[in-house]
């Protein structure tokens, strides 16, 4: 059975169902070619026509002569168009033209690395390059290669991790390869959003400052899935101006994107059958008929619990497909991810289940079908997942499952927003008061700064010098500024992939051994007593948690269930940044003092989601200062509001969990990166305000996104919250996992009330009256 076959079963089977919400039919294309104004060298171009890459598809000549002419270019074309051709050739011409030219290569894993490395040498060796001319330089480099590779290598693969705490502080080491340094090549640049891309930032200034002191000013080429903000992003990162490649000139062989919502179990709560089981069965009929299929889960552990239900089932429905299906995440040995990566490009294997560990670039070969389990969190993630599936220029099949979760059912209704808006923005905040101090730092051991180094660092930099002095942790002398004598070795003391403070360290009460360590911040929301966590894809049981030695006990757990943290909030207004009146609300953005304290969690059933039970806890509070956006409500929304049944406090919760669960549509983040409160009189405002604020000290960038388009979040709010089918509330509009008060008090129907009164429109006939 072929695609069309396959999706044409769907659609009788949905008939009885109901399950397809939409069907997106999106049509094949030719490619569209082009030349670049700047020719590449014979040898180069030679290459290309013998490996049957001549000629460049119309983006990657724009690319190359972008490159070719000086200026910074970030290519954000969709996934399999062929972006790697648009940093190969660029590079390639400097290193062919110049003995001694050098560029650097940056993935946000090692395993693309790896894939880039094969990449790379089936194109080009040995044509254009040797052996020693290129390597890969990560934690998994041996001691004995380094040295070789930090005097012979020309092009080196590496990872913002490596550069950070191993090149930049050794960087006397590294001096020829950062004088001759031409281009820095950034790749899946979209993952570099929130604190992993504000840290990156500083990491990309850090290196500019100390490739300036040897004479070099690289150009730096990034690559990405599409996102809304390109040139924006592009220039926060780097801190320097892009030119975007973002019209795609591959051919395409076209898809079907289908909009799957698992059907209702308890139509009165608008309860559904998980995500997971109907991603299950459509992975095992797909695989039955033989489409080569790769299925996206969540997490490591579900993507395990699929696998294994899969297998049961295709041993019954199609026993000769059974063992040719594997999972693949994250936490796997490296040769066991290498071989089944080879198993799938080679076609042994009909079928995976992954984490997004193979959302990447990771080149897996010729794949019919993609199963999503459950919206990935960003467009950009979920045509990056799809997109992986058709990479050989056939027609293939792309299945989105719904979970009842806000941001997927707001999809399932409103397929138009997911196929025909720009994509969301990629935010960070390099100006992050402790992610900038701890780089500066790093900075200042590298070599001491200067006044004049604020060209690198931003408008924050003096102040967040001035903040160092006065920690001791920088002295100035003839107006340069040191480290003091007791910093050693700062960079080794920065996690670049989470915000920063005091570590926990996980350790295994059954064999004494450290699992790894974890940040302050998020700590006490994942380390609780009773918790279950995922270290390397296997599953720990909390059973003890020291604040004082800041040690987590754990044991291995072979439960099939997870846990959700359950927290209340308190919110102090430290400064207003900006404020406006829209349609006669007051809506503000500043600094926030947040108090997160979680009080319980519930144990939820992977498979199902079922909620299995609750307990309470008794943990400390955290207090951070952070960025928020808020909004008061005057008091003629207010009465209305508290009209005949209707419940003025549980309609203002209701809007803040609805606000909170739509706001990732516009931001590339997660609702984990969102935290809330409502009151209906908060002591700072003196009137009823919901606060939406970052989730990260100091701030990444969401509140002021939520700020700019407030007026569309509280729209799509009332969308989710009106259009729901459930009668009082449910998962999918405004109850929220991560609510420490149970979801007590939420009104759907004032929620709606107020959010019309936000948005200046009519009361609803179904709305009560006021009293």
């Amino acid at each position: 059975m072929g695609i069309q076959e396959f999706v044409a079963f769907l659609q009788a089977s949905a008939e009885l169902t109901g399950c397809l919400a939409h069907l997106e039919s999106i049509p094949p294309r030719e490619a569209v070619t082009g030349e670049s104004d700047h020719p590449l060298a014979p040898r180069l171009t030679a290459a290309l026509q013998q490996q049957g890459l001549w000629p460049l598809y119309s983006h990657q000549a724009q690319a190359v002569d972008a490159a070719l002419s000086g200026r910074n270019v970030f290519i954000a074309t969709p996934a399999a168009s062929g972006k790697s051709l648009g940093y190969y050739l660029p590079v390639l011409q400097a290193l062919l033209a110049d003995v001694n030219a050098t560029a650097l290569y940056l993935a946000p894993t090692k395993a693309l690395e790896q894939d880039q490395l094969r990449h790379f040498t089936d194109l080009f060796y040995p044509a254009l390059v040797r052996r020693h001319d290129y390597a890969t330089f990560d934690g998994d480099t041996p001691g004995a290669a380094r040295g070789h590779i930090r005097r012979e290598a020309r092009f080196i693969l590496s990872n913002p991790d490596m550069l950070h705490a191993g090149i930049l502080p050794n960087h006397q080491q590294w001096r020829r390869f950062l004088a001759n340094l031409k281009y820095v090549v950034i790749d899946e640049a979209h993952q570099y959003r929130g604190i992993f891309g504000s840290h990156l930032a500083l990491v990309l200034r850090r290196l500019r400052r100390i490739c300036r002191r040897y004479g070099a000013q690289p150009r730096f080429i990034l690559a990405s899935a599409t996102i809304g903000n390109a040139a924006e992003f592009a220039t926060a990162l780097t801190g320097l101006e892009f030119s975007v490649i973002d019209t795609d000139g591959a051919p395409y062989g076209g898809k079907d994107f289908l909009f799957w919502n698992p059907p209702l179990t308890d139509p009165e709560r608008a309860q559904r059958r998980s995500a997971s089981a109907e991603a299950t069965v459509l992975f095992t009929d797909l695989i039955a008929r033989g489409i080569r299929t790769l299925t996206f889960a969540r997490s490591r552990r579900l993507a395990e619990v699929i696998y294994s239900h899969a297998r049961e089932r295709l041993r019954k429905q199609a026993p000769e497909q059974a063992d040719r299906i594997k999972p693949y995440r994250a936490g796997y040995l490296a040769e066991d991810r290498r071989r089944i990566e080879k198993e799938l490009f080679s076609g042994r294997l009909t079928g995976a289940v992954a984490t997004s560990a193979l959302e990447l670039g990771i080149d897996v070969g010729s794949l019919e079908a993609a199963v999503l389990t459950g919206y990935p969190g960003s467009i950009a993630s979920a045509w990056q997942q799809a997109g992986r599936s058709g990479r050989r220029q056939q027609r293939s099949l792309s299945i989105m499952v719904a979970r009842n979760d806000p941001l997927d059912q707001y999809f399932m209704r409103h397929p138009d927003f997911f196929f025909g808006h720009s994509n969301e923005a990629a935010l960070i905040n390099p100006d992050n008061r402790q992610i900038a101090a701890a780089h500066l730092l790093c900075a200042a051991w590298e070599a001491p700064l200067a006044a004049a180094d604020g060209e690198y660092f931003g408008p924050g930099y003096a102040s967040h010098l001035q903040g160092l002095v006065d920690q001791g942790l920088l002295k100035v002398r003839r107006g340069q500024y040191h480290p003091s004598s007791d910093v050693a070795y700062p960079a080794r003391d920065v996690s670049i992939r989470g915000a920063g403070g005091s570590d926990y360290t996980i350790v295994d009460h059954t064999t004494g051994a450290l699992l790894e360590t974890l940040e302050s911040q998020t700590a006490l929301f994942q380390l609780f007593p009773g918790a279950v966590y995922l270290h390397q894809g296997e599953s720990y049981l909390v059973r003890s948690l020291d604040m004082e030695t800041r040690i987590a006990g754990v044991e291995p757990n072979e439960e099939a269930y997870y846990t959700e943290a359950r927290e209340i909030n308190d919110l102090k207004v430290v400064n207003v940044h900006r404020s406006t009146f829209i349609r006669g609300i007051p809506v503000s953005l500043g600094e926030v003092e947040v108090t997160v304290t979680v009080v319980g969690f519930k144990r939820k059933a992977q498979f199902t989601e079922e909620v299995l039970g609750e307990e309470a806890l008794d943990m400390p509070p955290q207090r951070f200062n952070t960025v928020a956006l808020w909004f008061e409500l005057p008091e003629n929304l207010i009465h209305h509001g508290t009209g005949a049944a209707l419940d003025f406090a549980g309609g203002l919760h209701a809007v803040e969990h609805a606000a909170i669960g739509i706001l990732p549509l516009y931001a590339l983040c997660d609702r984990n990166d969102i935290g809330g409160l409502s009151t209906p009189l908060h002591p700072d405002t003196g009137a009823a305000t919901v606060f939406i604020y970052d989730a990260h000290a100091g701030g990444v960038g969401i509140s002021e996104k939520g700020y700019e388009i407030v007026v569309q979040l509280w729209e799509a709010a009332l969308k989710a919250i009106a259009e729901c089918p459930c009668e009082s509330g449910c998962p999918a509009c405004i109850q929220s996992p991560k609510c420490g008060n149970n979801n007590e008090p939420l009104d759907k129907v004032a929620a709606q009330v107020l959010l019309r009164g936000l948005l200046g429109l009519k009361t609803a006939e179904s709305d009560p009256a006021p009293s």
